[in-house]
């Protein structure tokens, strides 16, 4: 059985770049509710930010996802104009290699930020570019469950 999903909107860069991304409580509660969709809206914004820091410019779009010990923060819009024009050069590898490079860089950062937003402890932090269309997927396994309301609960069996 898997636990709640949570799901946060963030517009960047301009008001049309939402999407309907409803959050679900874990305990149906009004409360678990609001606790769900704030995580996930702190991990997204943490990702972002960082993101922005480190490349000079952030995605326009971040959903967080939340599933027991499972934590993936897909990014929609990530390239910068540099590698956008790489890419229609037909150097994706090229363009690869380099976000590769940032998100090393970033490691560090991105894996404190989550700790600290849920916690927990980061067990594993995978990182994965795609060019067309332009996504990016940074996925962290904590070490236990991570509750809506962001606390670490027990670790998994």
């Amino acid at each position: 059985m898997f636990l709640s999903t949570l799901r946060a909107t963030l517009p960047f860069e301009g008001g049309e770049n939402r999407g309907d991304m409803p959050t679900h409580p874990s305990d149906g509660s009004a409360a678990g509710e609001r606790h769900a969709g704030q995580l996930g809206a702190d991990l997204s914004s943490a990702v972002v930010h960082l993101f922005s820091q480190h490349t000079g410019r952030g995605p326009t779009k971040a959903r967080t996802t939340v599933d027991a010990n499972l934590i993936v923060v897909m990014l929609r819009d990530t390239m910068t104009t540099g590698e956008r024009t790489l890419v229609r050069a037909g150097k994706d590898a090229e363009v690869h290699r380099l976000r590769r490079a940032f998100q090393e860089t970033m490691r560090e950062d991105l894996v404190a930020a989550i700790e600290g937003l849920t916690t927990g402890k980061v067990s594993a932090f995978m990182s994965v570019n795609h060019t067309d269309p332009d996504l990016a997927a940074e996925i962290f396994v904590m070490d236990r469950a991570v509750s809506p309301a962001g606390t670490a609960l027990v670790p998994p069996a």
